[in-house]
């Protein structure tokens, strides 16, 4: 009984190898360039490929990522229902994988249930912390869903009209820009109001994102353009809910959440209508459809910091081909197309004993971080704290090539406008403006090589 206990054992950790595996050192002489998220990175290239728990986890923190990967995974329900409880009374989706299908981007649609796409909504001008001004009756994002008795705020509707853009060869391809209006409003709006799009974007490596030091993101930013290269990323900073405090963003279209436990509870909050001792608030609350239930906060501590650190471990999946000749000339047309510019390649992350699964992690996420304007044609014109209306934060790249696989078809960009890479690119401006055009001048197989660099991130 004993031997068989221990061949099970042995059984178990030869499965765990297999679906998580660390690395081989390669080439033998070189630092081995798939390791985009250092040691937490993950050989996989399957639709599973964004789901991955970090290998060197201990056995109790592995216990606590598996709670918030059942949790993440788990529909909510109507109060007072004692599990799960406390969806709505309005709210966008039932739970946070029918958003980030598959740990990854989701649908741009708008009222369905497979809908990943959330709609934020202000007033022009800010608020006491320099942030957006709620709209009365609204807030700050649009539920457009509501439990039985209970009206949805509105509806959100998407027309896409269309362009040809044509490329230095001849070659072309369509973009398609979309634009968003509301109808069957529960309540009208006085005045003009600002409407941003933002779909759920992938979850892989928020952790080691988190675990950047705010130094090293800070030296990459130069507002004045000082080294006169036509870029001026900025940091935004934001009122954090949790420490009441003034704080970097890091995540976010806009970098407009300070942690990964403000971004989880705040999707909890206004995605769901589930409150949190972060924020124990209905998103409701003022409203007519306020259910006047006296259950808040209704996630539990334990569960809503389990889903945090699950968010936190998800492995980064490997780069792929890296030694291929037409992948190595790609990545120096990116170079020299100054896309790293702002795709910064390489970061290191802080030294942290209390998690050394995070510390000190040379990890390769292709985002510098910071906001940028990206010219007129992808703005909201929507200010959120010090982003501008035409500014975004560099989105990672890291995990870029496997969005075919994880979701397909896979979407691009803020709001899932762009259904390649190369509509992506097509879609920069402004500070991206010359690297488009160096893009669109190329030939053919100069552009191809490229797109496979990119698809081996």
């Amino acid at each position: 009984m004993r031997k068989l206990k221990v061949i099970g054992l042995l059984a178990v950790f030869v499965l765990l190898l297999v679906k998580c595996q660390k690395s081989a050192v390669f080439p033998a002489a070189q630092y081995d360039d798939r390791l985009s998220g250092g040691d937490e990175t993950v050989f996989d290239a399957t639709s599973q490929a964004f789901g991955n728990m970090f290998p060197n986890l201990a056995a109790y923190d592995t216990h606590v990522h598996i709670l918030g990967d059942l949790t993440f995974n788990q529909t909510f329900v109507t109060a007072p229902a004692i599990i799960h409880g406390g969806l709505g009374p309005i709210y966008n989706n039932t739970a946070c994988i029918n958003c980030h299908h598959n740990d990854g981007i989701g649908l741009p649609t708008a009222g369905d249930q497979q809908s990943s796409l959330l709609m934020r909504i202000s007033l022009p001008g800010v608020d006491a912390h320099g942030g957006p001004v709620a709209v009365p009756g609204y807030g700050l994002q649009l539920q457009d869903k509501a439990i039985y008795g209970k009206l949805p705020e509105c509806n959100v509707n998407i027309v896409y009209t269309t362009q040809i853009i044509t490329f230095a060869d001849g070659s072309q391809i369509e973009l398609r820009a979309p634009t968003y209006t509301l109808s069957n409003l529960y309540t009208p709006i006085a005045g003009t109001y600002l409407l941003s799009p933002r779909l759920a974007p992938p979850m892989i490596g928020l952790g080691l994102l988190e675990a950047i030091p705010e130094s090293e993101i800070i030296a990459n930013a130069d507002p004045n353009d000082a080294n006169n290269d036509g870029i001026k990323g900025h940091a935004n900073y934001v009122w954090d809910a949790i420490t009441q405090t003034r704080q970097l963003g890091r995540f976010g279209w806009k970098a407009n959440t300070a942690s990964v436990l403000t971004q989880v509870a705040t999707a909890f909050n206004q995605d769901m209508g589930v409150t949190s001792s972060v924020l124990p608030v209905e998103s409701s609350y003022g409203q007519s459809q306020y259910d006047g239930l006296h259950d808040d906060p209704e996630l539990p501590d334990s569960l809503l910091n389990a889903v945090k650190f699950y968010a936190q471990t998800l492995c980064v999946p490997a780069r792929r081909n890296t030694t291929d000749a037409t992948v190595k000339r790609g990545e120096a047309l990116f170079i020299s197309a100054k896309c790293v510019n702002c795709h910064k390649q390489t970061f290191t992350t802080a030294v942290d004993v209390s998690r050394p699964y995070m510390s000190n992690q040379v990890i390769h996420p292709y985002t510098d971080m910071l906001v940028h304007d990206m010219g007129a044609g992808l703005a909201d014109n929507r200010p959120d704290y010090l982003a501008g209306g035409q500014e975004w934060r560099t989105a990672p790249l890291w995990g870029l090539g496997l969005y075919t696989t994880v979701n397909s078809p896979g979407y691009f960009l803020h709001d899932g406008r762009a259904r390649t890479i190369t509509e992506a690119i097509m879609w920069h401006g402004g500070e991206a403006e010359a690297s488009k055009a160096t893009f669109q001048n190329m030939n053919s197989t100069d552009r191809d090589a490229l797109l496979k660099f990119l698809q081996s991130l």
